[in-house]
């Protein structure tokens, strides 16, 4: 590559970079015209691109960007005030500027392309005519400007950070063959590089994880000029908002979900928040009303998008279903409330009347659901009539790296993505005999009083029949697939590890019940389940997303009574104390023996994944007399916060629950939130966070240390 071309693209890079920072600038100077800042800001973007453009012999974008630039320069000077007529045509500058730039970067040279109608509408735009004063500010705001570029930042091509990716799965795979080898020698010696390596191994991976890292921001930004523009369209007023924009996903991934979000967005502006004079007649503000939120939970990316708007109107659904002929008129009838809502997931699906350039075509939110499903991530729906509609996302941090549950069907191991791992469940002796029961030939178990659809793994696969295993157990992943719980019957349960995803090979791409394929410690080959597609092949989750549910058992109650569905981890302590802690922060769950109990400084502690694991007794921080048997094994609960471990010591857990919680005691006290009733007994919800930081008083600062050094 010659200097020149160096040069070309890093104007390109540069380029694109300010074009994106002024779609948000101009949205945002629509609502505080007046700010000097953002319009010093946006002229200095222009002003580069113009000054360079010229240097480089792009006569056309030079011509285009000076328009512009002079425009901004009475904007800038207070001789004119941005409207909404001066802020769309230059906003068409701005895709004029991408349009012209996407042809230097394919063909090298510019798109012999007619501007002329923009470069007037920017002339005419210019009134009263730029003074020589206001060309004078140009030229000295021109000249006070410094570097754009920081030095401490430098670029780095996607295809060598792809590259580094690679190289650090490798040496992951590396050392977990190493670490197995470890486990079954006992040389001190060897033993003590192999846990240097792996943390090595560790800190490296999550450095190159975070070169990968991008804000959501990145895609988010380019949200408020097409909110702008669509409700301009649309003749609606539209406000947007948002939160957590420094939330961080893997590039791929936002790459990703960009248009899908972007599709839910625009549906949202669409089909959800109404006219002005209709908001208002129904007693609302006339400014519709959008927000979006991103926030990490249980090692998951969290995206809401949030309107209040009309909300989903269920007997228009149920019509406009039947009518596509996408669900009979019997089973539209049947559907409870929640499943027409995600009947605009059918493909299809479309309550537009007329068909325009935004919507009406059937496509959209079918594929939105199938894009962040090859993911890994899933897709929900809420709508409260009159008041407005969240669409929930979650995805995962990262493609390339994952936690997976290994398991084994017919002597062949297979992973499971954690993703989509809901619980474990073994039956035993009476248990495995009688409790899976047949209904309509369809095998089922009743959890907690629901039944829960099986199939066997070895079955689907047709590598074997299903029989219970040798000791005559059964052993069942619960799993969850689009928006139902279903049980994956296997042979054996190994352990949970990080795996190193890879792409199958051509004689198995063809086969959609896998997703990859991974290389476990002992260097042999495991297959990557597909859940989505395996709950498919198992008719448990239809193609067409059938979700008629499964009845609840005989004297059990399927009402939610006020609050939202939490899944807790419910704990014991003492002769009949029940506690409860929300799933999203627990990391593992453990029994460890008690031999493993060593003591550092004042605190018990054990030797954990090559860590030092603080232990925290609940009975003693709660003052519960625990009733265990001082031999037994301890129950452990691993509880992470940026970065730091601690395990939570109890008597026993009990179970995993999802319930709606209406808090009985809603005042706090101490370590405890409130008070509620689960599983037909009382409960104390524990504030673990509280707890922890009580136990161990520097734990906040570690954390926020450990947050600004990363």
């Amino acid at each position: 590559m010659s200097e020149l071309d160096e040069v070309v693209r890093e104007f390109l890079v540069e380029s694109h970079e300010g074009l994106d920072q002024l779609d948000r600038d101009l949205v945002t100077l629509e609502q505080c015209p007046r700010d000097r800042d953002l319009l010093a800001g946006v002229f200095r973007c222009i002003h580069t691109i113009k000054g360079t453009c010229g240097f480089l012999g792009f006569s056309r974008l030079e011509a285009v960007s000076h328009v512009g630039e002079s425009l901004l320069s009475l904007l800038r000077d207070g001789v004119l005030v941005l409207t909404p007529e001066i802020t769309s045509a230059l906003l068409q500058l701005v895709d004029a500027i991408r349009q012209i730039l996407a042809g230097i970067e394919t063909t090298g040279q510019e798109a012999d392309a007619d501007y002329t109608a923009l470069v007037e509408l920017l002339t005419r735009l210019q009134s009263p005519d730029e003074s020589p004063a206001a060309a004078l500010a140009t030229t000295v705001a021109a000249e006070g400007r410094g570097s754009a570029v920081s030095d401490t930042n430098i670029r780095v091509d996607v295809g060598l950070l792809d590259k580094l990716m690679n190289l650090v799965g490798e040496l992951v795979l590396a050392r977990n063959q190493i670490l197995q080898y470890t486990a079954t020698h006992q040389d001190s010696a060897f033993a003590a590089t192999s846990q240097r390596l792996n943390l090595i191994t560790t800190e490296l991976q999550e450095g190159v994880m975070k070169t990968r890292m991008q804000s959501i921001g990145n895609i988010w930004g380019r949200l408020p000029r097409i909110v702008r523009d669509l409700a301009t369209a649309c003749g609606k007023q539209v406000a947007i908002e948002m939160e957590g924009k420094e939330t961080e996903l893997d590039k791929t991934v936002i790459e990703a979900i960009k248009d899908p979000l972007t599709h839910i967005v625009r549906n949202s502006v669409d089909h959800g928040l109404e006219l002005p004079a209709v908001r208002v007649a129904a007693g609302k503000p006339a400014e519709g009303r959008l927000v979006l939120r991103a926030f990490h939970e249980g090692g998951q990316v969290n995206l809401e998008i949030c309107d209040d708007g009309a909300g989903i109107n269920v007997e228009r659904v149920r019509e406009k279903a039947v009518e596509r002929g996408l669900v009979s008129a019997e089973q539209a009838a049947r559907m409870s409330e929640r499943e027409v809502h995600h009947l605009i997931f059918l493909p299809g699906f479309s309550t537009a009347e007329t068909v325009n350039n935004i919507s009406g075509r059937g496509v959209g939110m079918d594929v939105v659901r199938t894009n962040i499903e090859k993911i890994g991530g899933t897709v929900d729906v809420q709508s409260v009539a009159g008041e407005g509609t969240t669409l929930r996302i979650k995805i995962p941090l990262t493609l390339a790296i994952i936690p997976a549950l290994t398991i084994t069907a017919a002597g062949d191991r297979y992973a499971i993505p954690q993703v989509n791992l809901l619980e474990l469940v073994r039956l035993e002796g009476e248990d495995a005999r009688t409790g899976i029961e047949m209904i309509y030939d369809a095998p089922v178990y009743r959890l907690r009083g629901r039944l829960l659809p099986l199939t066997h793994l070895s079955r689907e696969l047709q590598v074997g029949d299903g029989r219970a295993a040798a000791d005559g157990a059964v052993n069942i992943v619960v799993l969850r697939a689009d928006d139902r719980a279903f049980g994956l019957i296997v042979d054996e349960i190994n352990d949970t590890e990080e795996i190193v995803v890879k792409p199958l090979g051509q004689q198995l791409k063809g086969i959609p019940i896998f997703a990859g394929a991974t290389i476990m410690a002992d260097g042999r080959v495991a297959l990557i389940l597909d859940v989505l597609a395996l709950a498919q092949r198992a008719r448990i989750v239809t193609e067409g997303r059938d979700r008629s549910q499964l009845e609840a058992a005989p004297g059990e109650s399927t009402a939610v009574r006020g609050g939202e569905r939490q899944t807790l981890l419910v704990l014991g302590l003492g002769d009949d104390r029940r506690l409860a802690i929300p799933l999203s922060l627990v990391a593992r769950l453990e029994e460890l023996p008690r031999a493993s109990l060593e003591t550092a400084g004042s605190h018990e502690v054990v030797q954990y994944r090559g860590e030092i694991l603080p232990l925290l007794r609940l009975s003693q921080l709660l003052d519960i007399p625990s009733k265990v048997d001082p031999g037994s094994p301890l129950q452990v609960v691993v509880y992470a916060e940026g970065g730091h471990q601690t395990g939570l010591v109890v008597d026993c857990i009990v179970d995993i629950v999802e319930e709606a919680i209406t808090l009985q005691r809603p005042i706090r006290r101490g370590d405890l939130i409130g008070s509620a009733v689960i599983q037909q007994r009382v409960t104390d919800l524990l504030d673990v966070q509280s707890l922890v930081r009580r136990a161990y008083p520097g734990w906040a600062d570690a954390v926020a240390l450990r947050e600004v050094v990363a």
